[in-house]
């Protein structure tokens, strides 16, 4: 038997390229695990639960975001491999807030009932409230009451390994430009620095609202089309020595900047929204939807001018078309699938 033997000099760089290797490597697969999307139920003519998860697993989509406790959901999740985030709705935070044993309830008929065949991860406890937004402001003083009882119940049942959030979103900024000036509105800091040390006590992570699209459609004059859909040809914008080729990272920094001027620096983001619709507005094309959902995939991946190298678990918005949403047109468009399973957009999730 021959040995061989390898110099130094010659093994040096073949291990580091190994290594550079596996870490590319190792950086796509956490990117492509990092996806989910979220799952309404707003329609009238959707697949049943079963046939739901079915869709995900066939996808490749392990990651799954619903906006209630549904127990047909639930039950379907059962041994399916998909992690899950699960909501609270705004209109339970005052029971949870102020009811003796509410969340203990709540804990014993949404999470302990299905774990651990569920792999619930994140509990979103209400979803874009705000004490300056007239819709959701009446549930502002409710809001972390009910976090910390949930947090509680959760403890109490020895499931310390659920995380206890709220979805918030980008119009509790202050200010977000340029993005390294991000920071909370006075109006909300109040309401919104309490949350942020209860995330930190408990390591639990910010969730995100981030849709470029409202961005530009608010301001569609100063933002331009391609900034927003992540095809700009070069900087848009220069903040520092922080470049900016795309709306997206901007938003998602200038919350970053935010946290770290409330004492939540080291709190990790997850972007528990993203999406652009279909239909109903000049901007909602299919091919513009296309090229939103594509390029935040694999932007993803990678982290922000803030964060780089950081993969940014993101939700995409939604999983299916709901015609019975309210508001704009554009709200019953924002699926990758159309209610008779077909992919919209043909994505690759896996």
């Amino acid at each position: 038997m021959t040995s061989v033997m390898f110099s130094s000099k010659r093994s040096k760089p073949l291990m580091a390229a190994i290594f550079l290797l596996l870490g590319l490597l190792m950086s796509t697969i956490i990117g492509i695990q990092s996806i989910g999307v979220c799952y309404g139920t707003l329609g009238d003519n959707l697949p049943s639960a079963p046939e739901v998860v079915q869709l995900y697993q066939s996808s490749g989509i392990n990651r799954m975001r619903i906006f209630d406790p549904n127990p047909a959901t639930l039950e379907a999740l059962r041994r399916s491999g998909i992690r899950l985030i699960v909501g609270v709705p705004n209109n339970d935070l005052q029971a949870l807030a102020s009811i003796p044993n509410a969340a203990t309830d709540w804990i014993q008929s949404n999470v302990l009932t299905y774990t651990p065949d569920v792999d619930i991860w994140c509990i979103a406890v209400g979803n874009e409230v705000s004490p300056t937004n007239p819709p959701t402001s009446q549930f502002a003083n409710y809001l972390l009451p009910a976090m910390k009882n949930i947090q509680s119940a959760l403890l109490a049942a020895g499931l310390t390994q659920i995380k206890v959030s709220t979805a918030s979103f980008s119009q509790l900024l202050g200010s977000s430009f340029p993005p390294s000036q991000g920071s909370f509105s006075d109006g909300v800091s109040s309401f919104i620095n309490p949350i942020i040390s209860f995330l930190v006590e408990n390591d639990s992570p910010f969730l995100a609202n981030i849709y470029p699209y409202f961005s530009y459609t608010g301001d569609s004059q100063n933002i331009p089309l391609p900034y927003a859909l992540f095809t700009a040809p070069g900087v848009v914008v220069q903040d520092g020595n922080l470049q900016y080729q795309n709306l997206f990272d901007a938003s998602l920094d200038a919350i970053y900047a935010a946290l770290e001027r409330s004492g939540g620096a080291n709190l990790q983001i997850v972007v528990s929204e993203s999406g652009w619709p279909s239909e109903g507005d000049p901007a909602a094309t299919v091919e513009n939807a296309r090229t939103y959902y594509t390029n935040l995939m694999n932007l993803v991946k990678g982290g922000t001018p803030r964060r780089p190298g950081q993969a940014v678990e993101t939700y995409l918005f939604a999983m299916f078309d709901e015609n019975q949403k309210g508001g704009l047109e554009t709200e019953r468009h924002f699926g990758l699938f159309s209610p008779s399973q077909q992919s919209k957009y043909q994505i690759a999730f896996n």
